[in-house]
């Protein structure tokens, strides 16, 4: 089953018809097993979104496991995202403070105090993408690696690692 395949539910999903609980609880949804976090950010949040369906309608989703992982920090440095979303991730790291604060106030306390973000952006190993390549993508949470990446460069705490979900083969 790939991305493109959830035309039906995105549908009923984008009408205002499911929330997150009936979404998460559509048989198809629930035969992946992903943890919540995975399916409400890829999923519900983002499988309609059309740069991201460009990018990732492709992916069969049943070939992807998830595991919390802690990824280095310099391993942000250069990590891309999908070509439809290229430059955006950089477009973020140029004011790191303004776009962890825009969000909700803990966010930005979360950056000051720990170095990193509340919630794990989601990676996904390229191998899994046509064509495959090596090395991790950023899938979902460009603006919190462009957050790391000014951070990194302005010189602001950053912790040394950073816990992401990481699909995988």
């Amino acid at each position: 089953m790939n991305l493109n395949d959830l035309g039906p539910l995105m549908d009923r999903h984008q009408d205002g018809g499911l929330s997150l609980d009936r979404f998460r609880a559509d048989p198809v949804l629930a035969a992946l097993q992903w943890p919540d976090d995975v399916l409400q950010d890829f999923l519900f949040e983002h499988g309609d979104h059309g740069p991201f369906v460009v990018d990732y309608g492709h992916l069969d989703l049943s070939a992807i496991t998830w595991t919390l992982e802690a990824i280095p920090a310099t391993d942000f440095h250069t990590m891309p995202t999908g070509e439809s979303e290229a430059g955006l991730i950089e477009h973020f790291a140029q004011n790191p403070v303004y776009w962890a604060s825009v969000k909700v106030p803990e966010v930005g306390r979360h950056w000051e105090d720990h170095g990193t973000w509340l919630r794990p952006p989601l990676l996904i190993d390229r191998r899994l993408l046509d064509p495959a390549d090596s090395g991790l993508q950023v899938l979902e949470g460009r603006t919190r690696v462009g957050v790391l990446r000014g951070r990194l460069r302005e010189q602001l705490r950053v912790a040394p690692h950073h816990q992401a979900w990481v699909g995988r083969p």
